[in-house]
């Protein structure tokens, strides 16, 4: 695939996941030379791909880095280095925003700023990311999803019989589960094995991820070529100080440069930021002394419903969620977050949980149990930020809005106990670990205070954009994989006008 070699570009594009993939599949017709820097190489074919104990005992497809947190403990990241990014791995939850979250909302421990456009804005864009993505899903089981122009393009995956089970226990409790919006090809995933598709890496079988539906298309254009192995280590600024003239990365242990007339950085929210700061004293693009800063996670919590009469013998699991307590704590209180189901959680990935108990064991408990993830949002704070020490990349998060998480937790635990599950277990998910990572390279219509138009131009360099979740406003509480594709095609979009002279339609995207 590394077809063209040439040491220039009309566009390089750094980082081949959600954002980066997305804009090279929709910038490849325009024939602009495009080059993708891709730390990573493409997932093989191999037996752990399935692999419970490999991919959850062993660690087998870990980074083979360290970040450092605010203390100065290093620690491994849940970050992944793919053909298609973190998407190889992704749950393939891709929903949409709530039309409330692009308006601010009020929490319990503080509120959200305003995004600089609403959710009519991107909506249309919403619509071309689940056609590009082939979303499976259902409209009209979830109250607060947004309006759409176009439905699913395919049906939603269906429940399993336990877990259809478990979804009119809580139809019957009043609340309203409703069907999961998926990218997954499911008779080709379980074709090649019958696992879950959760956290279990893709090569080519069925995911619905950033390199099936975006990448391996725009290679297809012989003006597209990827480098893989390929770690960008700064972006160079031309000698008038405005625009970007190369991007330096280092490959096979040499450093290498190439020229590029217009740059769409996609490395992931930690590394996007880690590269626009070590490109400059200051931070490049930073005069509004922002990058690196607004870091957010989700705060996560694992729950695990037993029941001795409760028998699961699903293979996926994961096929449908809860957003009853996404807007208000149901009683005309503050937002608290969503519900979801876990991929299907078995003995063996207990096991790394929680090594000291015997593994027959934890297969009873994975027989007679469900297992859900509590998500809520995590709000944007100045002193959560990425920074470098030296080499080093530290990620100072400073986790909020816990009052929320907490009560979300503890009425979603009454709800299982209600329902038939006497026994709930629960897990925060640890701090150090990335997940859903964002904002570091806000977008905003105040060059004081955000690095990035609405866009994603920076306002400093108008031939640098931003195309991954490191330019999410807030973090709202669904899965942000959809949001970044729909950004992304909102920024090539405007790449296209703004520096190709081409009209764009995004109903013809």
């Amino acid at each position: 695939m590394e077809h063209y070699d040439a040491q220039s570009a009309d566009i390089v594009i750094i980082g081949s996941g959600m954002g980066g993939a997305t804009s090279a599949w929709a910038l490849a017709p325009t024939d602009a030379r495009i080059v993708i820097l891709e730390k990573g190489f493409q997932l093989p074919e191999q037996p752990e791909n399935r692999d419970p104990k490999a991919i959850f005992q062993r660690g087998f497809f870990r980074p083979h880095e360290l970040w450092y947190d605010e203390k100065g403990r290093g620690f491994n990241p849940g970050n992944y280095y793919y053909h298609g990014g973190n998407t190889k791995l992704y749950g393939c939850v891709l929903a949409r925003y709530r039309a409330e979250d692009f308006d601010g909302l009020a929490h319990y421990d503080g509120d959200t700023p305003a995004w600089p456009f609403r959710y009519d804005e991107i909506a249309p864009w919403y619509d071309a990311a689940e056609q590009l993505y082939q979303v499976r899903g259902a409209l009209g089981e979830d109250p607060t999803e947004p309006p759409h122009g176009t439905s699913y393009p395919h049906p939603a995956i269906p429940d399993e019989p336990p877990i259809g089970d478990v979804r009119a226990r809580l139809a019957g409790a009043g609340l309203h589960p409703f069907s999961l919006p998926l990218g997954l090809d499911l008779e080709q995933w379980l074709k090649k094995a019958p696992t879950p598709w959760d956290t279990f890496p893709d090569a080519r079988t069925g995911k619905m991820d950033a390199e099936n539906c975006a990448l391996l298309p725009a290679l297809k254009y012989p003006n597209v070529s990827i480098r893989s192995g390929a770690e960008v280590v700064r972006l160079i600024v031309a000698p008038d100080g405005r625009k970007i003239a190369a991007v330096e990365y280092m490959q096979d242990g040499h450093t290498h440069r190439i020229n590029a007339g217009t740059v769409i950085l996609a490395a992931g929210a930690v590394r996007s930021a880690s590269i626009l700061l070590r490109s400059d004293t200051d931070g490049l693009a930073n005069r509004s002394d922002t990058v690196g800063r607004h870091f957010m996670n989700h705060n996560l919590t694992a729950l695990i419903g037993v029941s001795p009469r409760y028998r699961n013998d699903s293979v996926y699991q994961k096929s449908f969620g809860l957003n009853d307590f996404y807007l208000s704590d149901g009683y005309e209180g503050r937002p608290l977050g969503s519900i979801q189901l876990f991929g299907r959680v078995s003995g063996p990935i207990l096991k790394a949980n929680v090594p000291s108990v015997p593994e027959f064991i934890l297969d009873f408990i994975s027989r007679h149990s469900i297992d859900f993830f509590a998500m809520s949002e995590d709000l944007p704070n100045p002193n959560s930020r990425v920074r470098l020490d030296g080499s080093k990349i530290v990620l100072d998060w400073r986790r909020s809005n816990m009052t929320a998480h907490n009560l979300l937790v503890r009425r979603f635990k009454r709800v299982l106990k209600d329902i038939g599950f006497p026994f709930v277990f629960s897990r925060l998910l640890d701090r150090r670990l990335p997940s859903h990572q964002c904002g570091t390279i806000r977008i905003g219509d105040n060059p004081s205070k955000a690095p990035l138009d609405p866009y994603g131009r920076a306002f400093d360099h108008p031939n640098l954009f931003v195309a991954d979740a490191s330019t999410l406003v807030t973090s709202a509480a669904v899965n942000p994989s959809l949001t970044v594709a729909a950004l992304a095609l909102r920024t090539a979009s405007e790449i296209k006008k703004s520096v190709l002279g081409i009209q764009d339609d995004v109903r013809n995207s």
